[in-house]
């Protein structure tokens, strides 16, 4: 069984930070499938680049200039997209940056920089998008965020607090929503550890390449969660079992987690190899000045599937799958209490 959801006609996406990696390969997937896509980015070239994706994939795309940062950049570019594509249905922030060190090495305007992009990015891309949606009392307004979101880790400290923050922010927003009983939907995607650019691009502090650490996937599968988290209106989506098990790692055994990030989290977030992992270009506070691209240098060790992403698509399958079990446990249980009943009685038998 299947999502049961029917998904909207499709209509018109915007996307933030759609010049690379996640939004590149969700621009793409959302023109596939009858979308029309509005992008938005720092480098005009690199947006251009995934405007021809969009095109190659059957859709027609515009493609505004902006830092998610600027407030009203961000408003120019929403009136642009819908000048030239028509009003928004889905809202997809998706922009973000990275820093990476441990925190008394990161210096403070780094610090501030990455929040201004991630969390406050998010916060006026959330806005602009309500402007239009509210009105109309429909929209789906879709949160880029981490499993980082539900476990802070170490040498992103900054990064690890904007996705914590924009998680309380976008509950909040929807419990607004929801009392003023508006169809707006707003949603959440929780990628684990993909294999794009974001790692050339990051600011950085250590001493080697740093690497998303293992299991890492495909941005593939993330586009897949977005469409999905687009086009039902599902709470949130967590992409992979690691993402999963994170978040109910870091409820039940906290401290176990600290043990293990500490001990574990540094080197695994940094790469003895060479070649492009140590290409830099970073773009904290500016577009990157290489040519981008969907993937990263990871392809090698990159899972193009996903199991977790899988039961999110067919949750009447695994409800079913998981009823019956449990209806074979009750069974058990019950037979063995009988028997268990039935010898107690036999011996009470005998003995009178």
């Amino acid at each position: 069984m299947s999502v049961t959801t029917v998904p909207p006609s499709p209509g018109v996406v915007v996307i933030t930070g759609a010049s690379s990696g996640i939004g590149r390969s969700a621009a793409a997937l959302f023109a596939r499938r009858g979308w029309r896509v509005g992008l938005i980015a720092r480098s005009a070239d690199n947006l251009d680049a995934t405007r021809k994706d969009v095109a190659a994939a059957g859709g027609t795309a515009s493609i505004a200039v902006a830092d998610v940062a600027d407030s009203a950049a961000l408003e120019a570019a929403a009136v642009h997209i819908e000048g030239e594509l028509g009003p928004i249905d889905v809202w997809v922030n998706n922009a973000g940056v990275g820093v990476y060190g441990k925190f008394m090495d990161i210096a403070e305007d780094e610090f501030r920089r990455l929040t201004e992009t991630n969390y406050f990015g998010t916060v006026n891309g959330t806005r602009v998008a309500l402007r239009r949606m509210l009105p109309r009392n429909q929209g789906t307004v879709v949160q880029i965020l981490s499993a980082i979101s539900y476990r802070g880790v170490p040498l992103q400290s900054p990064y690890s607090g904007s996705k914590y923050a924009l998680r309380g922010f976008t509950e909040a927003v929807r419990a607004e929503l929801a009392n003023d009983n508006s169809a707006v939907h707003m949603t959440m995607v929780h990628p684990p550890a993909v294999n794009t650019p974001f790692y050339n691009h990051a600011l950085s502090h250590m001493p080697k390449p740093v690497r998303p650490p293992p299991p890492v996937y495909q941005p593939e599968i993330v586009a897949d969660a977005i469409y999905l988290a687009a086009t039902t209106r599902r709470r949130e989506v967590k992409v992979a079992g690691a993402t999963l098990g994170f978040a109910v790692a870091n409820k039940l055994t906290p401290g176990v987690l600290d043990y293990f990030a500490g001990k574990f989290g540094v080197t695994a977030q940094q790469s003895d190899q060479g070649g492009a992992v140590a290409i830099r270009d970073p773009n904290l506070n500016g577009p990157g000045q290489r040519p981008s691209s969907t993937h990263g240098p990871f392809d090698s060790e990159s899972l193009s599937t996903s199991a977790q992403m899988w039961a999110n698509k067919n949750r009447g399958a695994v409800g079913f799958a998981l009823g019956m079990g449990l209806i074979g446990l009750a069974l058990l249980a019950g037979s063995t209490a009988r028997a268990a009943g039935g010898t107690g009685a036999s011996r009470l038998l005998r003995r009178l």
